[in-house]
């Protein structure tokens, strides 16, 4: 299947698992212990599959060999953490600013840090330069979020610190892909780079709710009953990943995120119209926006027919 398509199917990907997570939270009236259920749950299904996977356990010893060599840096291989970071300031900033607000903070950040790892090449693919095209379609695909949610911005939340923290979380997103990228170069297995992103983020995450629940800043609650498809952000995760930390490597970061946005957009678009949630009503914004998000694709010059061979998955 072409990488660009796998790309938009890893944004499907995100609306789904944004979905079941917010639902989740919801349930639970505790944003974080949701995360952290989503977090775990992926890295209990990770590891049984390790445990009968050969391809895997390859895929550990190579990342093993590269660090003792140096080939690539420790600190990298933290890259979980960054999801896990990213999912703590969203529900920090979520309610300060809402959820349209927040998507544009932190797709403006995502496409913006996406330039600058793939002018470093920090994907362990091949360097791309900061072009006028490039920095056109990045644009275009943030105005194209900005229409998309245009009918539920809310002027009252401009917030400068609200806004800025939407666009770290975005900025740490489009660093995890790119170092998830390099860590892949070096495993050759993108189900090892999940697990790695698991055990990293679940940790973190974690970390973060003892603290809370130390400091009397949060609780745990008792899991809701269903529906069952609240419980499926980890899997969805543990795929998600492994998609990602392939594609980057060969369609680049920003390439990834222009196709992955206009995915999540559909993803929406698609979630509204069977499983609607109460409010929500399908507008014209949505879809204008999806249909500029694929216009900052064209204008982006991107094409798959250029790209390598991705890395094995099983």
């Amino acid at each position: 299947m072409r990488l660009d398509i796998l790309a938009a199917l890893s944004g499907v990907m995100i609306a789904l698992q944004t979905r079941a997570n917010g639902e989740l939270s919801t349930k639970l009236n505790n944003s974080l212990e949701a995360a952290l259920i989503s977090f775990g749950s992926g890295l209990i299904i990770i590891v049984i599959v390790a445990f009968f996977h050969a391809g895997m356990k390859q895929g550990i010893k190579n990342l093993q060999q590269a660090v003792a060599s140096k080939k690539i840096a420790r600190w990298k291989l933290l890259a979980g953490t960054m999801g896990g970071s990213f999912v703590a300031i969203q529900t920090q900033i979520v309610p300060l600013m809402g959820v349209a607000l927040y998507s544009v903070a932190s797709i403006a950040g995502q496409t913006a840090v996406s330039l600058i790892v793939d002018r470093i090449g920090l994907t362990g693919g091949q360097r791309r330069p900061i072009s006028l095209r490039r920095v056109a379609a990045a644009l275009l695909t943030v105005l194209a979020v900005v229409i998309s949610v245009f009918d539920r911005l809310n002027a009252s939340n401009l917030s400068i610190i609200a806004i800025s923290g939407g666009c770290l979380a975005g900025a740490l997103v489009g660093i995890r892909s790119a170092l998830n990228g390099e860590i892949n170069e070096h495993s050759q297995q993108s189900f090892t780079t999940s697990l790695l992103n698991f055990i990293t983020g679940t940790s973190l995450l974690l970390i973060l709710m003892l603290a809370g629940i130390i400091l009397g800043k949060n609780h745990l609650s008792a899991l809701p009953s269903g529906p069952w498809w609240i419980y499926t952000g980890g899997v969805i995760g543990v795929i998600y990943i492994a998609f990602i930390s392939t594609i980057v490597q060969h369609l680049g970061v920003l390439t990834f995120t222009l196709f992955s946005v206009g995915g999540q957009l559909v993803g929406s678009l698609i979630i509204d119209l069977v499983s609607p949630t109460d409010g929500v009503q399908i507008s014209s914004y949505l879809i204008t926006g999806i249909l500029m998000t694929y216009l900052g694709v064209i204008a982006g010059g991107v094409s798959s027919s250029r790209v390598k061979k991705p890395a094995s998955q099983g």
